[in-house]
């Protein structure tokens, strides 16, 4: 795998990062490497989640990376980055490698380019920093229908629960609405990081409300940075069109397409929580932070 040739989606999980990648991997040369969750390896949140429903004001998030960086016991310690760097990067391209291979890829080398959507992307820049010459494609969602959507995961019946969710009662529903804020604010910050890392021709940055709007446009422009030809955009964007995707709907993957949903399925205390642990994170996003707050009950 040559390195230039590798494009990282990073954003927060619930973004529209399925849908893009779907598109991708229906272009000829591309490498889909879907939710190797190498963030969650690698990025083990601290405090637990547990603080969120325990504290009154739980300690800013972080990460085993950022705390424990020059603790020597620690596997990934600075001191030690020469032992340990080179065979991760090895490690991984190993592994993306394979799975080209096991698809098909004859020449998993010679692909036109290998793109990993990564939900954990909370270590983007720790992966960026280990892949200097890849390419970062920062999709970004306001947090608030990102929090909206978690929430309906974590529901009895939904898609998310054999993966690992859990349906949250009714109480666990103000400190759940608070560890994702914290995750989704903590996880743009780390994606912009990564991005600002990049050259302005090995990066994009789009709104998951803009790809939704000119959907053709932004993956042509895409298929520029990453290398692919873009002459099958427009018929592959036409079979993926949002209102043709099955069983979407709540409590499933796919889920709903409208900004803004969150107004009405969250209470009102709730969004008041929402919003008080997104803090600035909004507004340094773009997004308008104190809209009036719905009537829902």
């Amino acid at each position: 795998m040559q390195e230039n040739r590798l494009a990282w989606i990073f954003g927060s999980s619930r973004s529209g990062s399925t849908w893009l990648l779907k598109m991708l991997s229906d272009l000829e040369g591309v490498v889909p490497i879907d939710d190797p969750h190498l963030g969650h390896h690698l990025g083990v949140w601290r405090p637990i989640p547990l603080a969120w429903a325990a504290c009154d004001d739980p300690p800013d998030l972080s990460t085993l990376l950022d705390v424990k960086a020059e603790e020597p016991g620690y596997f990934f310690a600075e001191r030690y980055r020469d032992a340990w760097q080179e065979p991760l990067r090895q490690l991984i391209t190993a592994r993306f490698e394979a799975q080209a291979t096991d698809a098909g890829v004859e020449d998993p080398a010679g692909a036109a380019a290998f793109v990993v959507k990564e939900p954990g992307s909370h270590v983007a820049p720790f992966l960026t920093e280990l892949f200097p010459d890849s390419k970062v494609i920062f999709l970004l969602r306001d947090g608030r229908d990102v929090v909206d959507s978690w929430l309906d995961a974590y529901s009895e019946g939904s898609w998310a629960i054999p993966g690992g969710a859990f349906p949250v009662n009714e109480e666990g529903r103000i400190p759940l609405i608070r560890w994702l804020s914290a995750v989704w604010a903590h996880r743009s910050r780390a994606v912009k990081a990564a991005y600002d890392s990049r050259d302005p021709e090995a990066r994009i940055l789009l709104r998951y409300e803009e790809l939704r709007n000119e959907t053709e446009a932004w993956v042509t422009r895409i298929c520029g940075m990453i290398g692919v030809d873009a002459e099958r955009v427009p018929e592959v964007v036409e079979a993926h069109r949002f209102e043709k995707l099955p069983r979407t709907g709540r409590r499933f993957f796919t889920r709903q397409a409208r900004p803004g949903g969150w107004r009405d399925n969250l209470s009102n205390a709730e969004q008041e929580a929402m919003h008080e642990a997104l803090g600035d994170a909004l507004e340094e996003f773009g997004y308008a932070a104190d809209p009036p707050l719905a009537a829902a009950g």
